[in-house]
């Protein structure tokens, strides 16, 4: 299958050596498909998005579903995020989206963003998941001085635009309240949001699916796809699914040539974590950070960072154009010493994991969940742009509930499948250019 990385970043036979998958190590395995099934619907990808579509068909619908996962559940960017769940599944700034799309659509898909979160700790709370779950809403926070004001007046306007009721947070209060670093200035407190343990909760997503009754298959990538009649024909290396149906949920991993036409949709983009061993209570006092709550700075190349239930730290950024193993050194090199920056009290503080994969990104900037005009009977789900575990879990009800017409939530421009890149051999010159652009704006912001 083609790709735009390295292919060792996207090996299903490479297992991602992250603290999440170390945290709990006895989820089961699933089985390998090794016959020729048929079901109603058949997902392409066994993360949130997938995973959720699954429980919500079966369990809502009353359809038989069928998820093909390329390796292991939580092998893809649903297992190695950073845990948070939260708003933002959109990198079009509010302003814009306002003026290309209107009023009422941009309030639509705020009210998505909130509703996903509220979804996940619903399903959390009704199946009885584990996910470590830590902090309040989450807090972006301003990495100069002279930001502040923009913080203060970006919070009226989303106050009086949306009703969100987020929270300017002066440097005092920030160490105030358990935020303590000197390269950070000021912050705005969304109350919607939480952290969690990605690995746990992808898992318990998967349990639940299976209990509703979908059929889960580990080490099923899809190496051919074709019609017979009016059936979807995927075939993986040891099986065959017909289906009415199908869903594509596989975001930064999706293979450029899964199927004629979807190719050049996506921009897969590297991000990359680190995480520290179990700090003591008194080493958290002296750099005074002692707060769970999930947190990210304001550089176009965003850091995001949250400390987790045992006392590590997790510290995390976009950037790095190559997934070469030498290249991803050099990035999580540059991830250690942004963390180092921030946290001058934790220098000798070891890190324990390092670790990167791929989140996706769309040529317009926001999420898509909808069917797929140019062949019926097919949908999508992707481009969450770094933060999908809310967005994913909302995009896979949401893509169940497209399939059976229900009940509709969806702002309209979100429906169309991603648009392709221009001249999409180039996405990778791209990604450089943007990146190269970034840096600057981020030294001179």
């Amino acid at each position: 299958m083609k790709h735009l990385y390295h292919p060792s970043a996207l090996d299903p036979a490479n297992p991602v050596k992250s603290w999440w998958r170390d945290s709990k190590t006895d989820f089961p395995a699933y089985p390998v498909l090794e016959t020729e099934i048929e079901t109603d619907v058949a997902i392409i990808g066994g993360g949130y998005t997938g995973l959720s579509a699954a429980y919500h068909l079966v369990r809502d619908h009353g359809l038989q579903a069928v998820v093909l996962e390329r390796a292991y559940i939580g092998w893809g960017a649903s297992g190695r995020n950073g845990g948070f769940c939260c708003m933002g599944s959109s990198k079009m700034p509010w302003s814009k989206m306002l003026k290309k799309f209107g009023q009422q659509e941009t309030q639509t898909f705020w009210n998505s963003q909130k509703a996903s979160v509220e979804l996940v700790a619903e399903i959390v709370a009704r199946e009885g998941f584990d996910i470590d779950k830590t902090g309040t809403g989450e807090i972006s926070l301003a990495h100069k001085p002279d930001m502040a004001d923009a913080l203060k007046e970006d919070a009226a306007f989303m106050a009086k635009t949306f009703g969100a009721n987020e929270v300017f947070m002066s440097k005092e209060e920030l160490v105030a309240g358990g935020f303590s670093s000197p390269g950070l200035h000021a912050g705005v407190a969304n109350p919607v949001g939480f952290g969690l343990n990605p690995w746990k909760y992808v898992n318990g997503l998967a349990a639940a699916a299976q209990k509703a009754g979908a059929w889960i298959f580990a080490n099923g990538e899809v190496i051919h796809w074709a019609r017979e009649g009016a059936k979807h024909v995927l075939t993986t290396p040891r099986g065959r699914v017909k289906a009415d149906k199908v869903l594509i949920a596989t975001a930064g991993y999706t293979p450029e040539d899964l199927h004629d036409g979807f190719g050049g949709r996506i921009l897969p983009a590297l991000s990359s974590i680190v995480v520290t061993r179990p700090m003591s209570q008194s080493e958290l006092e002296v750099q005074g950070w002692t707060n769970t709550t999930p947190v990210y700075d304001l550089r176009y190349l965003l850091h995001y960072f949250r400390l987790l239930p045992d006392g590590r730290f997790m510290f995390g950024g976009r950037g790095g154009l190559s997934a070469e193993p030498g290249a991803l050194d050099r990035q999580q090199g540059n991830i250690e010493a942004a963390f180092r920056a921030y946290y001058p009290q934790w220098q000798g503080v070891e890190i324990t994991h390092r670790w990167s994969g791929l989140l996706c990104l769309a040529q317009d900037l926001v999420p898509h969940v909808g069917a797929w005009d140019d062949l019926p009977g097919t949908y999508f789900a992707m481009c969450y742009h770094g933060n999908g575990v809310a967005m994913g879990t909302w995009s896979g009800r949401a893509a169940a509930r497209a399939m059976v017409n229900g009940p509709e939530e969806r702002p309209n421009f979100i429906r169309k499948a991603p648009p392709k890149f221009p001249f999409p051999f180039l996405r990778p010159a791209y990604l450089r250019a943007a990146y190269i652009g970034y840096g600057i704006k981020d030294a001179l912001k």
